[in-house]
């Protein structure tokens, strides 16, 4: 992880690095938000990723 909490971040900043750790099939980055205690896509806070 690149950033801590209250970090402000722009377009293109590192968030943080790939890794495989644990039981995992291939390297990736695990990106999660919560809204208080809920755990919610961030897919609804985001538009679509170039190329997909």
């Amino acid at each position: 992880m690149s950033v801590k909490v209250g970090d402000r971040l722009r377009q293109g900043d590192v968030l943080g690095a790939l890794g495989a750790t644990g039981r995992v099939t291939g390297p990736h980055l695990d990106w999660r938000m919560n809204w208080f205690d809920a755990r919610i896509d961030p897919q609804l806070l985001v538009p679509p990723m170039p190329g997909s």
